[in-house]
C-alpha cells in the first residue's frame, strides 16, 4: 500500500504539490481552535469565541467556490497567492486589534475566511496533468489526498497547542498563517500550477452548479458532513457522561485512525466499474458504521467503534473526488471541487448545531443517532439520483476523455507525462 503512494510521490512535482497544499491549508484546518484559544486569552466569552469561529467558517464556505471560479477563469497563481496573503492579513488584523471591538473582530475573521485560497480544489485539478492523465494513478492520488487530509486535521490542532505553549495564542495565529502563505507560494510557483489552464468553459451564471450530477453529489455530501459534525458534539457528551474529557480525544483520534486505514487500503488497489455505483456502496457502509455508536458502550469498546465508523470516510471522499471530476462541466473543475468543500463544511456546521439540542432532549445515544440519520440521508440522495448521476460529462471524465486528462490538466499533460 505504502509502495503505491511512494511511487506517486516520486512523480515529478507530485510531492511538492501535495506537501505545499497541505501546508498552505494549515491556517484553515487550525482556524476554529486557534480563534477560540485566542478569544479566550483576550478575555472574550465562550459565546464570542464560538461565534467568531462560526463566522470564519461561514465566510470560508462562501469564499471557496467563488475563488474556485476565479481560479478557473484566471489561473492559479493570480488567485491563490493573493488570496492567501489577504486571508493572512485578516488574521494579522485580528491578532493586533484583539477582541475588544466585536465588530472589528468579526470583520477580521470574515476577511480571513472569505479569502482562504482554494488550494484543495486546485490540487485536484492539477493531478491529471501531473500524472499524465493515467486514470489509475489519478484515482490513487485522490485516495492519497483523502488520507493526507486526515493527517493534516490530526496534526493541525497539535501544532496550535505547541505554538501556544511556545509563544501565545496570538503568536500561534500569526505563525500558522505565515506558514500557510509559504505553502501557497510553494504551490503557485511550481511549473504545473503556472502552466495549468482550465478547459474552455461555457458562459453560465451557475458555473459548475448547472451539472445535475454534481448537484446530487453535493447534496449527499452535505449529509456526510452533517454526520461528522454531529459526532464532534456527541463525542463531548459521551466524555462528559464518563467524567473524563480525555475520552473525547481518544474518540476523535480513533475516528481519524479509521479513516487513515480505510484511505490507505482503498488507494492500494484499482477499482473496476462506475465510481458512482461504488460511491453508493461506500456511503452505505459509512452509514452502517455509525449505527453501533448508538450502543454507547464503555470507553475502550466505544473507541474501537469510533475507529470502525471512520474506515469508509476517506474512501468515500476519494471516490467522490472522481465523481466530481466526471460531472463538473468543462472549465469549472476547481470551482466544482470547491463546492464539495463548501457543502461538506456547511453540513458539518449544521450537524454540530443539531446535535447540541438533541443531546439535551434525548441524551448521548440520540446525539449519535443524528450521524446515523444523516448517513442514511446521504445514501438516500445517491439512490434517488442514480439516473442523474449515471451519465458523466464526457469532456470532464478522466476515464472518458480522449486524451485521458481531466479538463484543465490537458495543457501540462504531455510534459508531466514525459517528466514523470
Amino acid at each position: 500500500m505504502a509502495a503505491g503512494y511512494a511511487e506517486l510521490l516520486r512523480t515529478r512535482h507530485a510531492a511538492r504539490l501535495l506537501v505545499g497544499t497541505l501546508i498552505g491549508r494549515l491556517p484553515n484546518a487550525t482556524a476554529p481552535i486557534a480563534i477560540v484559544l485566542f478569544t479566550r486569552a483576550e478575555g472574550g466569552s465562550y459565546s464570542l469565541a464560538g461565534a467568531l469561529a462560526a463566522a470564519y467558517g461561514v465566510a470560508n464556505a462562501v469564499g471557496q467556490p467563488l475563488l474556485g471560479r476565479a481560479v478557473d477563469l484566471f489561473g492559479q497563481p493570480r488567485v491563490q497567492l493573493p488570496a492567501a496573503v489577504v486571508s493572512a492579513l485578516g488574521v494579522v488584523w485580528l491578532a493586533l486589534a484583539g477582541t475588544g471591538s466585536a465588530v472589528a473582530a468579526y470583520a477580521a475573521v470574515v476577511v480571513a475566511g472569505l479569502f482562504t485560497p482554494p488550494l484543495e480544489g486546485g490540487l485536484r485539478a492539477l493531478w491529471p496533468g501531473v500524472l499524465g492523465g493515467r486514470e489509475e494513478k489519478v484515482h490513487a492520488a485522490y485516495a492519497m489526498d483523502a488520507v493526507a487530509q486526515e493527517v493534516m486535521f490530526t496534526v493541525g490542532p497539535l501544532l496550535v497547542t505547541l505554538f501556544v505553549a511556545l509563544w501565545s495564542p496570538a503568536g500561534a495565529l500569526l505563525a500558522l498563517n505565515a506558514i500557510g502563505v509559504l505553502g501557497a507560494l510553494s504551490v503557485v510557483v511550481s511549473e504545473p500550477s503556472r502552466r495549468w489552464r482550465s478547459a474552455p468553459r461555457e458562459a453560465h451564471w451557475l458555473g459548475a452548479l448547472r451539472s445535475r450530477g454534481l448537484l446530487a453529489l453535493l447534496g449527499a455530501f452535505f449529509f456526510v458532513g452533517m454526520a461528522l459534525g454531529s459526532i464532534t458534539v456527541a463525542g463531548v457528551a459521551y466524555a462528559d457522561d464518563h467524567g473524563n474529557q480525555a475520552v473525547y480525544g481518544w474518540l476523535m483520534a480513533a475516528l481519524g485512525l479509521g479513516a487513515l486505514i480505510g484511505g490507505v487500503t482503498y488507494g492500494a488497489r484499482q477499482w473496476a466499474g462506475a465510481p458512482e455505483r461504488r460511491l453508493r456502496m461506500l456511503v452505505a457502509l459509512l452509514a452502517l458504521g455509525y449505527l453501533p455508536l448508538m450502543l454507547i458502550p464503555g470507553p475502550v469498546a466505544m473507541t474501537a467503534l469510533a475507529a470502525l465508523s471512520g474506515v469508509f470516510l476517506a474512501p468515500a471522499l476519494a471516490c467522490a473526488f472522481i465523481v466530481v471530476d466526471r460531472h463538473a462541466p468543462a472549465g469549472t473543475v476547481t470551482e466544482a471541487f470547491s463546492w464539495l468543500v463548501t457543502f461538506f463544511g456547511v453540513g458539518a456546521a449544521i450537524g454540530t448545531a443539531v446535535a447540541g439540542p438533541v443531546v439535551e432532549l434525548g441524551g448521548t445515544a440520540a446525539s449519535f443517532g443524528v450521524a446515523s440519520v444523516a448517513g442514511a440521508a446521504a445514501l438516500l440522495v445517491l439512490m434517488v439520483t442514480q439516473r442523474v448521476m449515471a451519465t458523466a460529462v464526457p469532456s470532464r471524465a478522466v476515464a472518458g476523455s480522449s486524451d485521458g486528462v481531466s479538463g484543465g490538466g490537458r495543457e501540462v499533460a504531455s510534459e508531466a507525462s514525459s517528466a514523470g
